[in-house]
C-alpha cells in the first residue's frame, strides 16, 4: 500500500463531507465539503452555526503557535510538542510549519493517526510493550528510512517484551530510558542504578538501541521550582554519566536525545538544559509541551511558566464554547443547552464570559457556572446579570486535552465571528 503524503492525506480531508457527525455546524451546510464550507466565510454568530458550537480563535491559535517557537528558539531547544493534547494532523503540520522538530504522541493509536498524515519524527512518552503495535511501528521503520521513532523504556522486563516482538526487524527501535519523577510518581525508572540496568537491557540485544534520557518533571512530588530543577538536574547528570560509560554508541548514531518538558515547568526546563555539559555527540534538547496550542481560561492559564517569566511574552486562551440560555427559571438561575458532553470539566468548570444578544456582545457580569448536566450548564445569576432566554453565552475552558476530543470538527474564526478553517480530530 502506498502512503499518501502528508500533503495529499489533509487535502483529502478537506475534502470530507459535512453532515450530522459534527455537532454546532449549519445544518444546511449538509453535502458540502469541508473545502467548500470553509470558502463560503460563514459567520459564527449569524450563518446558521447551532449551539453549542465550540470555536477557535484564528488570531490567539497564530499566537501561540509564533510564541512556542520563538521561545523554543531562543532556548536552544528541540520542540516536539505532545500532539495527545489535539490530535488534529492539521495543527500538527502547523505545528511543525513553526519550527517543531516531530511530535510527541503517547499511544499506538496516536501514532497511526500522525503516520496516516505524514509525520515522520515522533518521540512516544511512555514505555511500548504491545507486539502488534511494535510490529507494526518495526514495519513502519523497515519500508521508511526517513521514519525517526523514539520511546520510553522504564525496565528489564519491557525490553524483554520489546525485544521479543522486535526480533527479525531490519532497524533497531531507538529507546531513551525514563527516569521516574520521584517515590510515587507515574511512570519511569527509580533510581539511577536501576536505570543502568535497563540501559545494560538494551544493550544486551539487537533490536532496540539507547539514544538518551527522558522524563517528566510534572510529575514530581509537591513540585515548586526548587524540586523540579532538582530532578531535572539528576536527569541531565543521567545523560553525562551514561556518556562517560559510554552507552551512546549504537551503530550511526549522531545526537543524544535529552528529553523534558511539559505546560508547567518547560521555564525549567530551559533552565538545567541550558547547562547541560558538552557530550561526545551533540545534544538534542527536546522539549515536549503540548498545551500551548490553545492555552485555555482555567488550569493552564494558571501554571504556565510565562507567569513567572512574562518578559518572555504569554500565552493566549483560545477555546470558546458557545451555548444558548434555554431555560430561566428564576432570577437567580439559568441553564443554557452545553453540558459535560460539550465542556472539559474535568479540572475546572467553564468560565462564563460573554453574552451575545442582537449582535451585540458585553461581560457575562453576574454569570457563574455552577455545574454541568450531560447537556445543561447551570447558570447562577446575581441581581445585576441581565440575562434571557435565547442570550447566547460565550463560556472559556479548562484542559485543552479534553476540549479537544469532545469534538469532532472545529471551527475557527476570527475577531468578527468570520470561520476560515476548519479543525478536524482524531480521538
Amino acid at each position: 500500500m502506498v502512503r499518501d503524503t502528508g500533503t495529499e492525506a489533509l487535502a483529502r480531508l478537506a475534502e470530507e463531507r459535512v453532515d450530522h457527525r459534527f455537532k454546532g455546524l449549519p445544518p444546511d451546510a449538509d453535502g458540502l465539503t469541508v473545502t467548500e464550507l470553509t470558502a463560503q466565510r460563514r459567520n459564527l454568530f449569524t450563518d446558521g452555526f447551532t449551539t453549542p458550537v465550540l470555536a477557535l480563535s484564528a488570531e490567539r491559535l497564530d499566537h501561540n503557535l509564533r510564541l512556542m517557537e520563538t521561545y523554543a528558539t531562543r532556548h536552544g531547544l528541540a520542540f516536539a510538542p505532545h500532539g495527545k493534547t489535539s490530535m488534529a494532523p492539521q495543527l500538527f503540520h502547523r505545528q511543525l510549519a513553526h519550527g517543531a522538530w516531530g511530535i510527541t504522541l503517547a499511544v499506538p493509536h496516536q501514532v497511526r493517526v500522525a503516520r496516516q498524515f505524514g509525520i515522520d519524527r515522533i518521540f512516544l512518552a511512555n514505555e511500548l510493550v504491545d507486539p502488534s503495535a511494535l510490529k507494526w511501528i518495526s514495519s513502519e521503520l523497515d519500508t521508511d528510512p526517513a521514519f525517526r521513532f523514539i520511546c520510553y523504556v522504564d525496565s528489564v522486563r519491557g525490553v524483554e517484551l520489546m525485544d521479543a516482538a522486535l526480533r527479525g526487524a531490519a532497524r533497531p527501535l531507538d529507546v531513551v530510558v525514563e527516569l521516574a519523577a520521584g517515590e510515587g510518581a507515574r511512570t519511569g525508572v527509580r533510581t539511577e542504578a536501576e536505570c543502568a540496568a535497563v540501559a545494560d537491557a538494551v544493550a544486551a540485544v539487537g533490536t532496540l538501541r539507547l539514544v538518551g534520557v527522558a522524563g517528566y518533571e510534572g510529575e514530581v512530588p509537591e513540585a515548586d521550582p526548587e524540586r523540579v530543577h532538582a530532578w531535572l538536574r539528576r536527569l541531565t547528570a543521567l545523560a553525562v554519566e551514561f556518556d562517560k560509560d559510554g552507552r551512546f554508541s549504537g551503530s550511526g548514531l549522531d545526537e543524544i536525545v535529552v528529553s523534558a518538558g511539559g505546560s508547567a515547568w518547560f521555564d525549567a526546563v530551559a533552565d538545567v538544559f541550558a547547562e547541560l555539559p558538552e557530550l561526545s555527540l551533540p545534544a538534542l534538547k527536546l522539549l515536549r509541551s503540548g498545551a500551548y496550542v490553545s492555552h485555555d481560561d482555567g488550569h493552564y492559564r494558571e501554571i504556565t511558566p510565562f507567569t513567572r517569566i512574562p518578559e518572555e511574552g504569554a500565552l493566549e486562551p483560545a477555546f470558546r464554547l458557545w451555548a444558548q440560555v434555554v431555560s430561566r427559571p428564576s432570577p437567580e438561575q439559568g441553564f443554557a443547552n452545553a453540558g459535560k458532553r460539550d465542556a472539559a470539566y474535568d479540572l475546572d468548570l467553564p468560565f462564563a464570559q460573554v453574552v451575545r444578544r442582537d449582535g451585540t456582545e458585553r461581560p457575562a457580569t453576574g454569570v457563574e457556572v455552577s455545574g454541568l448536566s450531560d447537556q445543561h450548564a447551570w447558570l447562577r445569576t446575581a441581581p445585576e446579570a441581565d440575562l434571557e432566554v435565547g442570550d447566547w453565552i460565550g463560556m472559556g475552558l479548562s484542559h485543552p486535552c479534553t476540549s479537544f476530543d469532545k469534538w469532532q470538527l472545529i471551527p475557527v474564526a476570527e475577531a468578527d465571528g468570520t470561520v476560515v478553517d476548519y479543525i478536524r480530530t482524531f480521538f
